[in-house]
C-alpha cells in the first residue's frame, strides 16, 4: 500500500513542556508516554499503546479495570472524569495514601471522544448514535454523562 504510514503505536508529537522518559503527556485529545527525553519545543516520539506504570492521584485507591483519566492540570492519573481525558484502564490494584503515587494502566491507544461530542451528536440523530454512544461507554473509551 502507498497510503500507510505506521502501525500507529507511537506518534511524533512536539512537546509543549519539558518531558523525562515515561512521562505522560496529553497532546490535544491523544494521550502518550514519552519514550525518551524530550524538550520543550523540540520533536520526540510517544507510545500510544502498552501497559505503563504512571504517577497517580496519591489519594485515591484503584481497583483492577478501573477506568483510568489523565489530568493534564496536575498531570497525572486519576479515576476522576470531571474534566479529565479518559486514557486506559488499570490493571493492578493500587492503594491510597502518600506512599501510593504510582498506578499500572493500560493504555486505550486512541483518542477518547468526549461525551458532550456523543450526547449533541445523538439528540436529534435517532437511535444509532444512542446505541453507538452506549457501545463506547460499555466498551470503557467514553465516560458517561
Amino acid at each position: 500500500m502507498k497510503n500507510y504510514i505506521s502501525e500507529g503505536k507511537t506518534l511524533t508529537i512536539t512537546a509543549g513542556a519539558t518531558l523525562a522518559s515515561g512521562d505522560g503527556v496529553l497532546t490535544g485529545t491523544i494521550f502518550g508516554v514519552a519514550t525518551d527525553a524530550i524538550a520543550n519545543g523540540a520533536v520526540g516520539t510517544v507510545a500510544l499503546t502498552g501497559v505503563y506504570d504512571l504517577v497517580k492521584a496519591a489519594s485515591q485507591a484503584w481497583t483492577v479495570g478501573a477506568k483510568i483519566y489523565w489530568d493534564a492540570t496536575n498531570e497525572w492519573c486519576t479515576t476522576t472524569t470531571s474534566g479529565n481525558t479518559l486514557i486506559g484502564v488499570a490493571v493492578l490494584a493500587v492503594g491510597s495514601g502518600a506512599g501510593e503515587t504510582t498506578g499500572r494502566v493500560r493504555l486505550n491507544g486512541g483518542v477518547a471522544p468526549s461525551a458532550a461530542f456523543v450526547a449533541d451528536a445523538s439528540a436529534g440523530s435517532g437511535a444509532e448514535i444512542n446505541a453507538l454512544r452506549n457501545a463506547l461507554i460499555a466498551a470503557g473509551l467514553m465516560a458517561a454523562s
